[in-house]
């Protein structure tokens, strides 16, 4: 369910979801049909469908990948030249302003996710059937998932409880404070807890543990970690999920929804799409602009030379790390290896995300480089185990357990365990966050609320960097009733 030109301005986008039905298309005489957003909620199909198009807007999240990527110190923008989408690049060099196209489609793209969420819960109470509970604990989940993008991303924004923003509302809702927001992300996430179960009705849905796992991570952000080490404590205990025992398998077909899965975002390559509307694909967008430039060779498609890894970065792993060689790509000893050719692109390093190129042998229906089906883990059980650790170290509740978890992960990279405590461990956790999920999109966020940005990215400015620019539209649309965040 896709809705083909979502507009450029938050007021505009709600109203897709709040007009109903002109007199024009009124005849004398009542119609045989007749259904507009306000008389929908009729029956449990109707509840699913609207679920759907709430699931939707993740599939645009691809962009909020690859700038957390970008944003911080593990990858350049690349691209074929300096000015190859030019918001791209001037997120990469902290030069970014108001007037930013892809952080524009980050607001716009998440505001339509929240807002779809809120149509169901505006009628939640509308018609009866049994298991509705599970939809509205999943419309909870979604909306949760999405303002914890946008606080993350803009910091204060405006809420509005179980109903649609209206045209309007910009000039009267104020924006809501960072507290006001996490506490109603974590009220929707105990909701979801509360009223989901570890198995979900069909692949790809949220479940008990991908809710326990946000309100986790969101905890975490917020530095509650005694909550944070409960709830993620409680999950690992809980939960059905596992370690993959083959690191290569998470970002391959066999890996995707599997028992490292705890939440996936799902893609297909059954679907054409164009640039026209990107968010309009129902394929990975990221993976065809993480790709290899002009690329002819084995095992790979070729793609369009963004988000490309550092020397530095692909330096940090440890010696024997087996994770170095999976996550990223060496193009040039691949095509020693292999005898592929490729092209070079702007800020060429020589590495790949490789978790999240192309692959040969997708269908990718319409522009190949659009329609890519490898699936997002947006949260794996190796990042639940790593949030867990750095909880329970940072909370002095308990460096043992901590240490636990941590080795878990090392251990399967093929690492000795740790046995240092306090702060040694604590940064040695921090460490293996990076190498572990590396093109992830988690790392600009990881060094913000840690406070490590200033130190680790280029052009980082102190009390500035840490947000990004409301759109300038917004802002102007609002009439002086939302303020820009500072330093823009």
């Amino acid at each position: 369910m896709k809705m083909n030109n979502i507009k450029i301005s938050l007021i505009v986008i709600v109203l897709f979801l709040s007009s109903a039905c002109s007199d024009d298309f009124i005849e004398s005489r009542e119609p045989v049909y007749s259904i507009d957003s306000e008389n929908f909620f009729n029956s449990e199909t109707d509840y699913f469908r609207a679920l759907v198009a709430a699931y939707d807007l993740l599939q645009a999240s691809y962009i909020n990948v690859m700038l957390g990527e970008i944003a911080s110190d593990n990858t350049l923008a690349g691209g074929e030249s300096p000015t190859d989408v030019i918001g791209i690049q001037q997120v990469d060099d902290m030069i970014h302003t108001p007037i930013n196209a892809n952080l524009r489609d980050v607001w716009n793209w998440m505001f339509a996710g929240v807002n779809r969420a809120n149509y169901i819960l505006e009628f939640k109470d509308k018609t009866d059937f049994e298991g509705k509970e599970v939809i509205i604990a999943e419309a909870r989940f979604l909306r949760a998932y999405y303002n914890f993008e946008l606080v993350k991303w803009f910091g204060p924004i405006p809420l509005k409880i179980d109903q649609r923003f209206q045209i309007g509302d910009e000039t009267t809702i104020p924006r809501s404070s960072v507290e006001e927001v996490y506490a109603l992300i974590e009220e929707d996430l105990q909701f979801a807890v509360n009223n989901l179960s570890y198995t979900a009705p069909n692949v790809g849905r949220a479940t008990k543990g991908s809710a326990q796992a946000l309100l986790g991570k969101a905890y975490l952000y917020q530095d509650k970690f005694p909550q944070a080490a409960s709830v993620l404590g409680d999950l690992i205990t809980s939960g059905p999920y596992a370690l993959l025992e083959d690191y290569d398998d998470i970002f391959e077909l066999v890996g995707e929804n599997g028992s490292e899965s705890v939440f996936e975002v799902q893609y297909t390559d059954q679907q054409g799409a164009g640039f026209g509307c990107l968010q309009c694909s129902e394929g990975n967008v990221a993976v065809g602009f993480n790709g290899i430039r002009n690329y002819n060779g084995p095992l790979f498609d070729s793609g369009f030379s963004f988000n490309v890894p550092t020397q530095e970065t692909y330096d940090a792993f440890e010696d024997g790390d087996i994770r170095r060689d999976i996550a990223i790509l060496n193009i040039d000893a691949w095509a020693a290896e292999t005898g592929a050719t490729f092209g070079i692109g702007n800020e060429h390093t020589g590495f790949f995300n490789r978790k999240y190129i192309a692959r040969k042998g997708d269908l990718n229906l319409g522009d190949q480089n659009l329609t890519n089906p490898n699936n997002y883990r947006a949260i794996r059980y190796a990042d639940v185990l790593l949030m867990a650790a750095e909880a329970y170290n940072r909370s002095g509740l308990d460096d043992a357990r901590a240490r636990g978890y941590l080795n878990q992960v090392r251990s399967r990279a093929g690492l000795d365990d740790v046995t240092v405590s306090g702060n040694a461990l604590t940064d040695v956790i921090l460490r293996e966050r990076r190498v572990e999920l590396v093109g992830e999109g988690h790392r600009f966020f990881d060094l913000v609320r840690t406070n490590q940005a200033a130190n680790r990215i280029d052009g980082f400015i102190s009390g500035k960097h840490e947000l990004f620019p409301v759109p300038f539209e917004e802002i102007q649309f609002s009439n002086g009733n939302w303020q820009q965040n500072p330093g823009y």
